[in-house]
Parts: C-alpha cells; sequence; structure tokens
C-alpha cells in the first residue's frame, strides 16, 4: 500500500518524522498513529498534598500510549530515591523533588516546567 498504487508514480507511504518507509519506522505514536516524540510533549511538574500531609510530585501531561511511563518512573524513582506509581498520564514520586524531577525530564528529551 502506498501513494499511487497501481500507476507508474506508486510511492511507499513512509513516516513524516523521520522518512523511513512506514514498516521500517520506529517512531513512538500516540493514539491515532501519529507520530509524537517527548520534544513535542508538555510536561507540567507539581507538588501536590495528600491525605495525612504527604506531598507527592506528579509530572502530568505524558501521552501514554506514545510515551513509556514505567521507564520514565524508573529514572525518577532511581535519582529521587522514593517510590511512585503511574496513572493514566501522569507519573508520581513519592516526596518533594519537583526539580530533580524537571531535570530528569529534560534528560529524557521531555519540555517541563514547575508550576
Amino acid at each position: 500500500m502506498g501513494l499511487f498504487d497501481g500507476t507508474a508514480l506508486q510511492r511507499p507511504v513512509t513516516c513524516p518524522a523521520c522518512q523511513k518507509q512506514i514498516d521500517d519506522c520506529h517512531c513512538p505514536r500516540n493514539a491515532e498513529g501519529v507520530p509524537c516524540h517527548p520534544k513535542d510533549q508538555r510536561i507540567l511538574v507539581r507538588i501536590e498534598k495528600r491525605p495525612g500531609g504527604r506531598k507527592v510530585t506528579v509530572a502530568r501531561g505524558f501521552d501514554p500510549v506514545a510515551s513509556d511511563l514505567s521507564a520514565v518512573l524508573r529514572e525518577f524513582k532511581s535519582k529521587c530515591g522514593g517510590g511512585g506509581t503511574v496513572r493514566e498520564d501522569t507519573v508520581e514520586v513519592q516526596g518533594e523533588h519537583g526539580s530533580m524531577v524537571l531535570k530528569v525530564l529534560l534528560e529524557l528529551g521531555y519540555p517541563g516546567r514547575i508550576g
């Protein structure tokens, strides 16, 4: 399947991001199949207070289909030295680690901001 199938102008379908044929492309994609790289996602980092007075650092705004959130959580946990969890488009780390989480996001290629 490609552009102009069955004609002399037939071309294979290529990825708009990497220009490789779709079968050879490994670009992360969102639910609609559109390439969605970390640099295209805007992540908001906040410190939230949970019941009982505990504080949690929350990074919200990931595309859950295009991002490997469990790998992001592993990075956060190793750099922050705490537990955490993944919920939908959110990664949470126990404790106040806003600046460290932002630093890790930037290392992974995600533009983030504290808000």
